[in-house]
Formats: structure tokens, C-alpha cells, sequence
């Protein structure tokens, strides 16, 4: 069972920048790795993946302001916001995939979550 941690978020204005990380128990490397957030009353929606061998892959609402990356050496996948918006405020979390590419963003195990709140 692979325990992952996030760590990160809080508050910021809009157009402000926070950046979140994730690690986990074990090795993240075979793993592909995915953002995902949650905002009141909707769904989980994915917003950002990355493979095993670094291929990324983001959701449209967050292409170009948000970036994901990882460092196998740190065993962490990190999520770099940018031009943050106030709909952009929601619990997001972190997912170690069922697959090693970033095909279906099925989540085997999840992160704690963790609450980003953009507002002024």
C-alpha cells in the first residue's frame, strides 16, 4: 500500500502563484502521477499528469499557467500554479495511477488533499 503525502497550497490573491508537492512511502518512479482538484459541489476533475518517463499531459483549463514535474531523485511530483484565479480555489490532491502513462487518469492511491484558496 503506497501512502502518499502532499504538502503546499494555502491562500493567494489572484494572479498569484503557489506550488504543491507530493510524495509517497514508496518509489513514485513506476508510477504515473496526476493533480486533480475539487471544488464545492462538483465533481474531482483531473488537471494535470505525468508518466513514469516524464510525458505530460494537462487539462485545458489549466494549460499554460500550470506545470507539473518530478524528481526522481526526491522521489516528488510537484504542481507549479500560476495566474491563479479565483476559480481556481478547491481541495486539490494528488494520485499515484494505476498505469505508468498518463492514458486513463485512474487513481490507485490517493493523497490527503489539500485546500488552495484564491481570493483577494
Amino acid at each position: 500500500q503506497l501512502q502518499v503525502v502532499q504538502s503546499g497550497g494555502g491562500w493567494v490573491q489572484p494572479g498569484g502563484s503557489l506550488r504543491l508537492s507530493c510524495t509517497a512511502s514508496g518509489t513514485l518512479d513506476y508510477y504515473a502521477v496526476g493533480w486533480f482538484r475539487q471544488a464545492p459541489g462538483k465533481e474531482r476533475e483531473g488537471l494535470a499528469c505525468i508518466s513514469h518517463r516524464s510525458d505530460k499531459e494537462y487539462d485545458d483549463s489549466v494549460k499554460g499557467r500550470f506545470t507539473i514535474s518530478r524528481d526522481k531523485s526526491k522521489n516528488t511530483v510537484e504542481l507549479q500554479m500560476d495566474g491563479l484565479k479565483s476559480e481556481d480555489t478547491a481541495v486539490y490532491y494528488c494520485g499515484a495511477l494505476s498505469s505508468r502513462l498518463c492514458v486513463t487518469w485512474d487513481v490507485d492511491f490517493w493523497g490527503q488533499g489539500t485546500q488552495v484558496t484564491v481570493s483577494s
